[in-house]
């Protein structure tokens, strides 16, 4: 029987358990994990073993439209991943679809030097 799905975000919860299920972070290779809000995107480097987050950043630090943050972000996070020493990640992209502000992301973050 197939499952009922209430809403857009519990399919994307779904999407992102299946996910999380492959993925993990280390010390050497910390998870890139992404959360899109309706005002603003954030994004976090952990590590899963330890239960830490390694760095952080959040688009309150970053005036204007979505996509605008989502580029800020990805060379903040890129910046930031770059003092804490860490040169690789695996991209956790928590179930949102790759696309708009989540590839914005991506691609800034791999501009400014980190490896997925």
């Amino acid at each position: 029987m197939p499952r009922t799905i209430a809403s857009k975000n519990d399919a994307r919860i779904i999407r992102h358990r299946r996910i999380r299920a492959k993925v993990k972070g280390t010390a050497a290779r910390p998870r890139l994990a992404v959360f899109r809000s309706n005002r603003f995107v954030s994004v976090q480097l952990i590590d899963d073993e330890a239960g830490k987050t390694l760095a952080q950043a959040h688009g309150r630090e970053f005036p204007g439209a979505l996509s605008v943050q989502a580029k800020a972000i990805g060379e903040a996070i890129a910046e930031r991943a770059k003092k804490a020493g860490i040169t690789t990640v695996v991209f956790d992209r928590g179930g949102y679809q790759y696309a708009a502000q989540v590839k914005s992301l991506a691609d800034a973050a791999r501009a400014g030097g980190l490896t997925f």
